[in-house]
């Protein structure tokens, strides 16, 4: 499908129907606003301290009297004026109360018409003012509900206009959404998720989400311990990412393969299970590079989604898109096994982050043929089992990255020169005094293989050889 057919495609996605799974997303939000709209704003009171013009409260309190096709008429025949009000009140008026009030209603205005959204445009254009600048200074309001309020329509305005928000202004936003994002008690955090939602669908807008190491936001928060609904906002935020063929490498590089695994062996919601076997698709049929293609069959097949897909299988679900995608990834995933060798199974496990004793560390053949492949794309595993050994806590992974780095450097003529220049015998020795006997005991193996005979012996003198006996 071509970009431009995807993306018309990704935009025309329903964005809020008021009820189930996406009037969720925004829950918190909208039951304050729900209280908001029964407030009552004396706005005769405005007028008389001359905090607004006539013509602005003639404009409000009249919009405030309509609705339906009366509303829609008033709107059609003072464009100009109903863009002015809007933004002249939330100009002048500090008082939270009437802003929250203010914001919503004029959310509630987008959404019944999305096409309301160039009202603003065009005022703004007609001004030669900047449309956002109004909308991004409300994004430091100390009130949570004056910012989330906001950070609606900015999204609405963004996703619905003729005009797409660029430059600086983007950054600014993007940058908010991920900050919030990642404050820890957001209580709004739905409805920043959901603002993501919509803006990811634009492909501007998520290859520049994509550079601000977005994907690594996503994938932190999505591998911790996050509710179902966060779980399905964020997998749907990846989905459309992945309709940008150059943004799967960045996921693999973030390892999203296993988190979203994790998450689908554990989920008990259709709606994720759904969306993350999209990810899954996408990651499968977007990429043009036939060997990233390998690479992510390989990474789930490590990350046990067949077994998962087998399972699901025998479940009855009412969604034929569902059941489409256990079918095919169950077919590609079975047929990148037959086609698997044992390097590809290495390669996929070293990246994945996720080291087991898998029958390839064990096996002298496997070192004897592949020893040198560790060279490949400027050491590119070596400097992964390397990164292992400092930042992993997992003392499994230690353990066997330990175990590896000395096979390499006993099959590999040079390998004790490379895995010194890439810091890895500095890593290797420092556990040494692990906690964990068997990090100590394989550290020992590979420091034995990485130092000469008479260098080795001095460090068996001086650490205690009873600490590093090899464990049952």
């Amino acid at each position: 499908m071509p970009d431009s057919k995807i993306n018309s495609m990704l935009m025309k996605l329903p964005d809020e129907t008021g009820k189930g799974d996406v009037m969720a997303a925004t829950s918190v939000l909208q039951q304050r606003a729900n209280e908001i709209r029964n407030n009552s704003i004396n706005w005769q009171s405005y007028l008389q301290s001359q905090m607004i013009g006539d013509d602005d409260y003639r404009f409000i309190t009249e919009f405030l009297s309509s609705d339906g096709s009366k509303r829609d008429s008033l709107l059609q025949n003072q464009r100009t004026q109903c863009a002015k009000t809007f933004l002249s009140l939330l100009e002048h008026i500090s008082k939270d109360q009437t802003v929250q009030y203010i914001l919503t209603i004029m959310d509630d205005m987008l959404q019944e018409d999305m096409n309301r959204v160039e009202i603003i445009r065009e005022y703004a254009k007609k001004k030669r003012e900047n449309v956002w600048s109004p909308f991004l200074n409300l994004l430091n309001r100390p009130d949570n509900f004056i910012q989330n309020m906001t950070s609606r329509i900015i999204a609405k305005l963004a996703c619905w206009s003729r005009d797409p928000m660029e430059g600086s202004d983007l950054t600014f936003y993007l940058t908010w959404l991920k900050d919030q994002l990642q404050t820890p008690g957001n209580e709004y955090v739905q409805t920043t998720a959901r603002c993501l939602q919509m803006m990811l669908r634009d492909e501007k807008y998520r290859l520049v989400f994509a550079g601000m190491e977005g994907v690594s936001v996503l994938a932190n928060i999505l591998s911790g311990r996050i509710n179902f609904q966060i779980q399905y906002q964020l997998s749907f935020c990846l989905w459309v990412m992945t309709f940008s063929p150059q943004l799967v490498e960045q996921m693999n590089k973030h390892k999203i393969i296993p988190i979203l695994g994790d998450i689908l062996n554990d989920s008990v919601k259709d709606k994720v299970t759904r969306i993350i076997l999209a990810v899954f698709r996408n990651m499968i049929e977007k990429p043009e590079d036939a060997a990233m293609v390998k690479e992510n069959c390989v990474a789930m097949v490590q990350a046990k989604v067949l077994k998962q897909l087998s399972i699901l299988q025998q479940h009855k679900f009412d969604d034929e898109d569902i059941m489409a995608d256990i079918e095919f990834l169950t077919e590609k995933l079975q047929a990148s096994i037959q086609d698997l060798s044992s390097f590809d199974e290495y390669s996929t496990e070293i990246k994945s982050g996720r080291l087991e004793w898998s029958p390839v560390h064990k096996s002298e053949r496997f070192w004897r043929e592949n020893a040198n492949r560790l060279t490949e794309k400027n050491y590119e595993l070596l400097k992964m089992l390397v990164h292992l050994l400092e930042t992993s806590r997992d003392t499994l992974v230690l353990a066997v990255a330990s175990y590896d780095i000395g096979e390499f450097v006993r099959h590999y003529p040079r390998g004790k020169s490379i895995i010194e220049q890439l810091g890895g015998k500095q890593m290797v020795m420092q556990l040494l005094a692990h906690e964990d006997p068997n990090v100590r005991y394989e550290a020992l193996l590979a420091v034995q293989k990485l130092m000469v005979h008479n260098w080795f012996v001095k460090i068996l003198n001086a650490i205690n050889l009873k600490s590093i006996k090899k464990p049952f």
